[in-house]
Order: C-alpha cells, then sequence, then structure tokens
C-alpha cells in the first residue's frame, strides 16, 4: 500500500483497504486535518514525555506512517526501516538500550533504522551509509511532523545503545532514532528558537 491509498482513501471513505483488520472510521474532521497548515505545525511542536494511558488510532497511525513513506530518500531508494514497537516486553528492553529513559514505554514506539542495502547507487559504502542515515533521519521527522498535526505529541530518542537496540528488535538493521508517540497529559508552549539573525550566515 502507498501513501496515496492512505490519504486518498481518506477522502473516499474508503473501507476494504486499512492497514489495520480493526473496523475502524476516520471522523469527519480527517479533511481539516489533511489541510493543517505545516507552518503553524512546525511552530507549535514541542517535545512530550508524559503520555496519556491511552491507544493512538489505527487511522492516524496509518497516516503517520504514510507521512513516513512520503519523505525524501536519496536516490528515491528508501533506505531505512520502520519497526512499529507493540511488544511491552521489547519496549522495556529499548529502555534500557535508551539509557533507561521511561519515556520510551509509550503508547506507539517507532524505531527508524538504517538500511544502506536498498541504495543502489554507484557511491563509496561510507556515502551510502550517510545516505542511509539522512534517509531514516527525514522519515522520522515526517512521522513526528504528521503525528502533531494529528493532535498527538512525541518525543525523539537519539541516546541509544544500537547493539542493544539491535538485539531488542532481533535484526541486523541498525536504529537511527526511536519515536515515542501518545496523547499528551498537558500540552506544552514551544521552546524559544534562536534568532534567524544568529542562526543564518550568509556568504
Amino acid at each position: 500500500m502507498y501513501p496515496s491509498d492512505i490519504f486518498s482513501r481518506m477522502y473516499a471513505d474508503e473501507k476494504d483497504t486499512k492497514l489495520y483488520p480493526k473496523k475502524e472510521e476516520a471522523p469527519s474532521g480527517v479533511d481539516d486535518i489533511l489541510q493543517t497548515n505545516l507552518f503553524n505545525v512546525m511552530l507549535n511542536r514541542r517535545s512530550q514525555r508524559k503520555f496519556e494511558d491511552r491507544e493512538i488510532e489505527d487511522w492516524k497511525l496509518e497516516m503517520i506512517f504514510a507521512a513516513a513513506d512520503t519523505a525524501p530518500t536519496a536516490g528515491g531508494f528508501q533506505g531505512f526501516e520502520i519497526y512499529h514497537v507493540k511488544n511491552p516486553d521489547v519496549k522495556l528492553k529499548l529502555v534500557q538500550a535508551a539509557n533507561n529513559q521511561p519515556y520510551v514505554n509509550a503508547p506507539v514506539v517507532l524505531v527508524f533504522c538504517m538500511n544502506p542495502s536498498r541504495i543502489k547507487m554507484n557511491f563509496p559504502q561510507h556515502i551510502i551509509k550517510k545516505f542511509s542515515v539522512q534517509d531514516a533521519t527525514l522519515a522520522a521527522a515526517y512521522a513526528q511532523l504528521a503525528a502533531h498535526a494529528l493532535g498527538l505529541t512525541s518525543v525523539w530518542i537519539g541516546m541509544i545503545d544500537e547493539q542493544k537496540a539491535m538485539q531488542a528488535l532481533v535484526t541486523d538493521f541498525v536504529p537511527g532514532c526511536i519515536l515515542s508517540l501518545g496523547y499528551s497529559q498537558k500540552m506544552l508552549h514551544p521552546k524559544p528558537k534562536r534568532k534567524l539573525t544568529d542562526l543564518i550566515h550568509e556568504i
């Protein structure tokens, strides 16, 4: 299934192509979500480490996955994999792999891994690996923005013991980051950012 299938289905109200078996309908406000102002999402997103004990609707997960799938990648080869961790035991192992950060054990846990073997380009291996890191990072960023647009909050976990995480996932793919998602216990205001005059360097 492709992102266009999911997004167009949200408009067409098709019911026979869901990624998940549960019979769950997207709310009537999905049109508003699909028309969300991207700049408003970026300006108001804030990392959140305390989530409600509440499941995320399957249709929202589908849209988050579809958003990640639209991320730009090197040569369009999509050199990354996403692990959707549902197993509670694996979540606890990932907490240990992430320097015992408890908020890794969230309602939804996504691990974005590098898969350089997908990138069929004639470059040295260290360049291909760099492309894969960038691919996984961009996919995670798209997923994070989509989650916020859907009324969810998240926290990006970059402190990872790669070997422990790989063992927990039973994979040979190296993790780039963990994205913990859920409904916020309390909405937080965005933190101040750098002034653009300090950030941008004209040459």
